[in-house]
């Protein structure tokens, strides 16, 4: 019995040991042939005569906020030709037809006379690729069409050897119009703006096509009924308004050139939502031109100067260290902290209160007030501007944001002076975005908003994602601390720098000027002085909908900010409010004296009963006759008395003849009584009172 489980015992053995060897050697041919031999098999199957290769899919628009297109795919292709297509491998026929092609193809591109496409046909039939000859590229879809019926081209089942290449060429309709923010995706370059944050929506899904290589290294189709479709990418919503964006380029634009400036860049923001209305960026190329070659809205982390007073202010309300009344004695000479003075941009300002001193802008009064409250304990300071969120990136939805450096006494580079150079916009860096996001948690009471750039994806109008509001910061400061710095803000341009410029007399705008001394690099302050010139608020300033911050950098000649970026803001505000009704204050209600509404104007006595019914009011049995239902005859002189110039040019032109009014108002006289018949265009003069 031991003897025969023994023998069993020895076979499964021996079967195990079997499979395991044929097992091996599997895995050592996998590995001969994957890692080996692998680079030899790659090589192999890229020559291979046939091959399924990848089809562009044709990638997804991007619009605007209100509908416009802002990029789309447009399909172009390449027009060759098998001259040794199955139809024409017969000399006779090729020749019976060549001529008649060339003749269409000439008198269709007009680039080669019939003799010269005659003998490009004949040649290339010779040559080596005589099975994949370009003809043209670049032909629209519509052109592509009528080409496909050209002579020899419209041979049944493709006989003529007619090829088309589809290559999707992307086209921007608005050209220059946010086209950083849009972006690019080209071979080669790492993609930009929208078209590189959502390629993965863009770009769609490839498909395959089987090809197969001939004579000089072309692939060339095998057939339609071997193609994988591919699928088209998805739509990007995003929250740029075409109208806006125009605007604010073109103000920024003039502005660069007036300043001879070396770059600059505006953003409008929505408050509520955080969504990007505009975003221009300009930067003086060699050649003195003005061309959008860099993002620096949100890529350029500067010293943003006294724009960020707003941040040293709102921590000491705060902090309860100062109110908006609370005095301040500027020294005449400036205040010295370790032998560096800090001066006054527009000289001395003696005795002030803390709301003049933001006004007007004060260098002296911010710093000495940080300084005095907070040179003991900075991480004090620094904490306030941490909680504000100033140290944070947005996480915005395009890529490329500058990093915020808002630096405390753990830093190398803290020194004894930083709090006080802080205090006015130094020894720190911000994108002008991060900036704007911070003005505009003000204007939305309180409550941080991180910008967008889209508002949803679409696939085949169906939405797939959206996007909302997202928020940073549920509330950067105390209501107490808001309302007194919203005050401030106002009273900047109420009475303050930005009141000569900016100040208007229908809608009122918050926000704070900012002249900086942008540092040289490694040389620091100490070499040629370059300013930038920025304005951030919001408007309007009772009910805001809109914040925005406009920066120039390095202007020529005048350089403060009101005078430079002052203008930008302005034009830009003004465009806005023009346009959007909903920021408009309400008009008074009317209110008659009686039951009774106003005499009217002789005229549609429909309108006339629904318009007084929406007033309230009654209308009499003796309202005048219905222009719409008026009888009128050819060469009859109509009854207008009582009516309007508009009223009665239409009843006497419709009889044929020709008004002459003299006087404004209603027709209290006509020149030919009613009834009486007169030649067609003989005038009738009507006098109104």
């Amino acid at each position: 019995m031991s003897s025969i489980r023994t023998d069993i015992v020895a076979r499964v053995y021996f079967a195990f040991g079997l499979i395991v060897l044929f097992a091996g050697a599997v895995l050592f041919k996998l590995f001969q042939v994957q890692v080996i031999q692998g680079a030899h098999w790659r090589k192999e199957a890229k020559s291979s005569a046939i091959q399924f290769k990848s089809v562009e899919a044709v990638r997804g628009n991007i619009y605007g906020v209100d509908g416009s297109l802002l990029a789309t795919s447009v399909p172009k292709y390449d027009i060759r030709i098998d001259l040794r297509a199955t139809g024409i491998e017969d000399d006779n026929v090729f020749e019976e037809k060549v001529d008649s092609l060339a003749a269409s193809l000439s008198a269709f591109f007009k680039d080669k006379t019939p003799s010269e496409y005659s003998r490009f046909l004949r040649e290339g039939r010779k040559s080596i690729d005589g099975r994949y000859k370009l003809i043209h590229k670049s032909v629209s879809y519509a052109d592509m069409l009528l080409i496909k019926k050209f002579p020899m081209f419209n041979m049944k089942n493709n006989g003529g050897g007619f090829i088309f290449v589809q290559k999707n060429n992307r086209i921007k309709p608005f050209k220059d119009l946010a086209a950083r923010t849009i972006g690019y995706k080209n071979d080669n370059v790492q993609p930009v703006g929208l078209e590189g944050a959502y390629g993965k929506y863009i770009n769609g899904e490839s498909g395959r096509r089987l090809m197969y290589k001939i004579a000089g290294g072309f692939w060339v189709p095998v057939n339609s009924s071997n193609e994988i479709e591919s699928k088209d990418g998805a739509d990007i919503i995003s929250t740029i308004d075409i109208g806006i964006q125009d605007v604010a380029q073109r103000a920024l634009l003039t502005q660069l050139k007036k300043s001879d400036a070396d770059h600059g860049c505006v953003i409008l923001m929505e408050v509520n939502t955080g969504e990007i209305r505009a975003i221009a960026n300009y930067t003086k190329a060699k050649d003195g031109t003005y061309q959008e070659l860099f993002n620096y809205a949100i890529r350029e982390s500067l010293d943003p100067g006294s724009t960020f007073k707003l941040a040293s202010y709102m921590a000491l309300l705060e902090d309860k260290k100062v109110d908006t009344n609370t005095v301040v004695n500027t020294p005449n000479a400036g205040f010295t902290v370790y032998n560096h003075t800090i001066k006054e941009s527009h000289g001395p300002l003696g005795s002030i209160t803390v709301k003049k001193a933001f006004e007007v802008s004060s260098n002296v009064a911010v710093s000495m007030l940080v300084y005095n409250n907070y040179a003991k304990n900075p991480r004090q300071f620094t904490d306030y501007l941490y909680k504000f969120g100033l140290n944070k990136p947005l996480g915005l939805q395009i890529p490329g944001e500058g990093m915020p450096v808002i630096k405390n006494p753990s830093n190398r580079s803290w020194s004894g002076m930083s709090v006080a150079q802080m205090a006015y916009g130094y020894e720190m860096n911000l994108t002008p975005l991060q900036m704007l996001t911070f003005y505009n948690s003000v204007a939305n009471n309180g409550k941080s908003i991180a910008p967008l750039f889209v508002r949803e994806i679409r696939r085949l109008g169906t939405p797939i994602e959206t996007f909302n509001a997202r928020v940073v910061n549920e509330q950067v400061c105390s209501k107490e601390t808001l309302g007194k710095v919203k005050k401030m803000l106002e009273g900047v341009v109420e009475e303050g720098t930005g009141k000569d410029v900016i100040k208007n007399p229908y809608y009122k705008v918050a926000g704070k000027t900012g002249t900086a001394q942008v540092a040289d690099g490694a040389q620091g302050y100490k070499t040629k002085k370059v300013y930038q010139a920025s304005f951030c608020g919001y408007f309007p300033a009772d009910k805001p909908k809109y914040s925005m911050i406009v920066v120039l950098n390095n202007p020529k000649g005048a350089y403060y900010a009101a005078l430079v970026a002052g203008p930008v803001f302005r034009e830009v505000a003004d465009m806005v409010y023009a346009n959007d009704f909903q920021m408009f204050k309400p008009v008074a209600q009317q209110k008659f004296a009686g039951s009774a509404a106003p005499s009217v104007k002789a005229g549609d006595t429909e309108s006339a009963r629904y318009l007084a019914k929406k007033l309230g009011a009654s209308v009499s049995s003796q309202t005048p006759t219905s222009v719409s239902g008026a009888t009128y005859r050819e060469g009859v002189v109509p009854n207008v008395q009582g009516m309007g110039l508009k009223d009665a040019m239409f009843l006497v032109g419709n009889a044929g003849l020709r008004v002459v009014p003299k006087g404004t108002g209603k027709v209290v006289r006509q020149s030919t009584a009613p009834g009486v018949k007169l030649a067609k265009g003989s005038p009738i003069v009507i006098e109104l009172n």
